[in-house]
């Protein structure tokens, strides 16, 4: 009569069905769980740059739009554009905003920085928008 062969074969798998019993993967998850935080935190964290950029951009686009317009009071592009980052409700911290018109053009710079979770990361923001002047022409 042939030997039955499954018993050695269901032996083999519940020799390597025990290993999630032992305790060799404590380390493991304490390597893991740290790891999971720190990329969860990372894409929070690429998130919130994202936002500040979007809004340093509008309100460097915001600024343009205010003092490229015919005879623009000096100082009107830095003004809308603190009055968007007013409304946005501090989005971006310690903003700054500059605004320089070169012969035709306006140019606008908005500097600021967005919250940190991720230490030692720079959440430094800074975008420029320029476009020409308005010109009346009869």
């Amino acid at each position: 009569m042939p030997r039955c062969t499954r018993i050695p074969v269901l032996r083999l798998f519940a020799e390597r069905r025990a290993w999630w019993r032992e305790d060799r993967g404590a380390l493991s998850l304490s390597i893991a769980v740290p790891l999971a935080f720190l990329m969860v935190f990372g894409l929070i964290q690429f998130g919130l740059w994202f936002h500040g950029r979007s809004v340093a951009h509008h309100a460097a686009q915001q600024a343009v739009d205010a003092q490229r317009v015919h005879d623009a009071a000096p100082g009107a592009g830095a003004e809308a554009a603190q009055g968007f980052l007013g409304r946005m409700g501090g989005s971006l911290n310690g903003a700054q905003v500059e605004v320089d018109m070169e012969g035709d053009e306006v140019r606008a710079v908005v500097e600021g920085t967005v919250i940190n979770l991720v230490p030692g990361w720079d959440g430094r923001v800074s975008q420029q928008v320029q476009a020409p002047v308005e010109k009346f022409r009869p």
